[in-house]
């Protein structure tokens, strides 16, 4: 089912709820999908959702930051919310394991030695990645140490 298809459901299941919060965090998703949608002039594939879904994460992430900075606990626990919404739509992160696995792998297939090769390395785990959730930051630190 697409992921559009979904939200709607989850919209109209919050609707019946008289979940204005979480209906509005869907809301939010959803016209965010729809935008590139549109700009894309087409339907989304799977990769093109998530990189949506990884945009919205990273603002919700960000906005938590500064509320938590500023003392607006009330606010970052909203965008918190958001956040486990968001996340409850991607697909699962990659572990620790997983993500040494992978760069294990590049760099042996590759043949990199030195850090002039990092960006090889961290295209080829990435693939070796697909369809996990990566966290990019976690994934060029591994590389980073493994190559250094």
């Amino acid at each position: 089912m697409p992921l559009l298809d979904k939200i709607q459901k989850e919209m109209i299941a919050a609707m019946k709820a008289k979940d204005s919060a979480r209906l509005s965090a869907l809301r939010m998703i959803k016209a965010a999908l729809k935008k590139q949608e549109i700009d894309a002039a087409g339907p989304l594939d799977e990769a093109a959702e998530n990189r949506v879904l990884n945009s919205l994460r990273k603002q919700r992430l960000d906005a938590i930051a500064m509320y938590r900075q500023g003392g607006r606990q009330e606010l970052a626990a909203k965008e918190e919310a958001e956040l486990e919404l968001i996340d409850s739509f991607l697909p699962a992160p990659a572990t620790e394991e997983e993500m040494r696995d992978a760069v294990e792998a590049a760099i042996s297939e590759t043949g990199a030695l030195s850090m002039k090769q990092m960006g090889q390395v961290m295209k080829l785990a990435k693939q070796k990645l697909a369809g996990k959730r990566i966290d990019g930051k976690a994934l060029s630190e591994k590389v980073k140490a493994r190559l250094s």
